[in-house]
């Protein structure tokens, strides 16, 4: 071998030693490489079986179990299954992801709807959500929520989950969706569990978590609890503004319904529920708006094959869309108590129903609802505006009988009030009159706006959503108050309310504590209606300001000269032909008893 064959492999050895360790990975890029392995080793394998208008989309999500099987028999599964696996139910309603840990819907998508940011809405997570057979076996009491389910099928709308022990026992879940519904359809099957369960007793355990979906999460909140149906038809729910446990041991549960503000999951079975053991919690400090809980005893019996149906319904609360599934689930809609409801839903919501079906704005739709209820109380506003009226041309003859009587004596100034309201034939309390008609609607427009699921996201002038409160200021929430914001319809309808009160105490006449009391309850308003929807504070400013304006127009025609004229003209009628209220009798009764009990005391 000579020089330069020497030299020349020699240097190739360098070169090959060298790169080996120069060109090595670092600890750092071997880390990054294994983590994009897993990764690859993890990512979703997705296969889209279509049928018609039911797409079906079959979904691996390898990772390991995290939890123990709580079935003692669930160790002996001829196939044992480490992967979660997600299988998804869709048509043009809902997404439905299914899980074959715990044979689970994991999750769920309201499609055509968004959250308050503009994504898709989701009812609940796989990671938040627990749903599964209890049972008290020959060891501990059990649960199916945590075993791995064998996919059986997965196709026309269809999926079958099952999970089948070493001894031939089996829990098979089958869910279906058809291509319109808002309902997924849901059978269980429990076969050879006669020699398993101990107690005879059987228990759907469901336990979720749903998610906030709305601007303002304390509202939402308020407005999300869990609702139930007894047996006699009765559509009952827990506490809204507080944590609540109910056993329903009672009589039989036709339904339980986990409801947040604009969205509901409702579980129906075929067969009710033979007890109910119902829970919610709230989640301060969480981005989900409440913990549902409920744990369902179903009708079982000992023999080999026990079989279930229900069907689940995941949508909206609009009033409309929850009637159409039957079973009374449209009462989960709070349309407020007594006569307040039936005011709602039988006056309120056809009108409104018939202007949306018109394709009007509903901005629009809520100005004609106040226009037609302030033409219904047209009469009686102004039959309150003469009695003002009247009140006011009274004021200086009671004003001289207060002083003559002195103001010690308020048995008797009242009592000669009373005889100079007969006189000159008026009803002090005319003025109420309109009021007394008016409440109920007012109330009833108080629950009715801020639960109407057809204002959520429709945006009118400068506010964005309806269902929800504008914002003209926002800043850092003020302690005690925890105001973080000033709502611009709600400080309009508060400054209408004001100019309101001034015109109305001028007519009035009002003085005194009735005065000052008329000026600061829109205050106490303000700060009670700033955080609700800016479409109820719209309609009392639409009130606010088609009152003022029948005021104004009724001042035009009302003279009060010739009001005092007609009350002199009154006074002197003969006492035959003055008609008496059931009011004055009462009252004059009343004065003349007060009277006789002082004289008694002296005595």
């Amino acid at each position: 071998m000579d020089r330069n064959t020497f030299t020349g492999l020699f240097l190739i050895l360098v070169i090959l030693v060298g790169s080996t360790f120069l060109l090595k990975p670092s600890s750092e890029d071997v880390k990054k490489e294994q983590l994009l392995q897993d990764s690859l080793a993890k990512s979703k394998n997705i296969t889209i079986i279509t049928n018609k208008d039911t797409t079906l989309a079959i979904t691996n999500n390898s990772s390991s179990p995290s939890e123990k099987n709580l079935t003692d028999t669930a160790n002996k599964n001829t196939a044992i299954i480490t992967n979660e696996e997600f299988t998804v139910l869709e048509n043009k309603n809902l997404k439905v992801s299914i899980s074959n840990k715990g044979g689970k819907i994991a999750s769920v998508e309201v499609k055509g709807e968004t959250t308050y940011k503009g994504n898709p809405l989701i009812l609940f997570t796989p990671e938040s959500t627990n749903f599964g057979f209890e049972y008290k076996g020959t060891n501990a009491v059990a649960n199916t929520t945590n075993n791995f389910f064998n996919k059986l099928e997965a196709s026309n709308g269809k999926v079958v989950m099952q999970l089948a022990n070493a001894d031939s026992s089996n829990v098979k879940y089958t869910y279906t969706l058809a291509p319109d519904s808002h309902q997924v359809g849901f059978k269980a099957e429990v076969k050879g569990f006669q020699n398993i369960i101990t107690d005879n007793s059987l228990i759907l355990n469901w336990n979720t978590k749903l998610l906030q979906q709305e601007k303002d999460i304390t509202n939402e909140r308020m407005g999300s609890t869990t609702y139930y149906q007894k047996e006699d038809g009765t559509v009952d729910y827990l506490s809204e503004s507080k944590d609540e446990d109910l056993l329903l041991n009672e009589g039989k549960t036709k339904w339980v319904s986990f409801k947040e503000h604009f969205f509901s999951a409702v579980l129906i079975p075929k067969e009710s529920f033979s007890k109910a053991d119902i829970k919610i919690t709230t989640l301060a400090d969480s981005s989900a708006i409440k913990a549902y809980g409920a744990k369902l005893s179903l009708p079982y019996k000992n023999q080999d094959v026990n079989s279930y149906e229900m069907n689940f319904y995941f949508g909206s609360n609009k009033f409309s869309q929850l009637k159409d599934q039957g079973h009374d689930l449209e009462q989960m809609v709070k349309m407020g108590w007594g006569p307040l409801k039936w005011i709602n839903r039988f006056l309120v919501l056809p009108i409104f129903n018939f202007f949306e079906s018109l394709n009007l704005g509903y901005g629009l739709i809520i100005l004609l609802l106040t226009i037609i209820l302030k033409s219904v109380l047209f009469p009686f506003t102004y039959k309150s505006y003469l009695s003002m009226a009247k009140m006011r041309v009274l004021k200086p003859e009671m004003d001289e009988i207060k002083k003559k009587v002195g103001e010690g004596n308020q048995a008797l100034v009242q009592q000669e009030y009373l005889k100079l309201y007969k006189q000159a034939g008026v009803n002090p309390l005319g003025g109420c009159l309109p009021l007394v008609f008016q409440m109920p609607f007012i109330l009833a427009f108080f629950y009715f706006f801020p639960n109407l699921f057809e204002l959520r996201h429709e945006s009118f002038l400068w506010m964005k959503d309806l269902s929800t409160y504008d914002e003209l200021i926002k800043f850092a929430p003020i302690p005690l108050l925890g105001w973080n914001h000033i709502s611009l319809m709600c400080l309009l309808m508060t400054v209408s309310t004001l100019v309101y009160t001034y015109f109305n105490n001028q007519v009035s006449g009002a003085q005194g504590q009735m005065k000052y009391i008329g000026y600061i309850t829109p205050l106490i308003f303000f700060g009670v209606l700033n955080s609700y929807p800016a479409g109820l504070n719209y309609y009392y400013l639409c009130a606010n300001v088609l009152t003022f304006s029948q005021q104004y127009f009724i001042r035009k025609f009302v003279d009060d000269d010739k009001i005092h004229a007609q009350i002199q003209v009154n006074k002197k009628k003969p006492e035959s032909e003055k008609k008496k209220g059931g009011w004055q009798k009462k009252m004059e009764d009343m004065m003349r008893q007060q009277q006789q009990n002082n004289q008694q005391k002296k005595k």
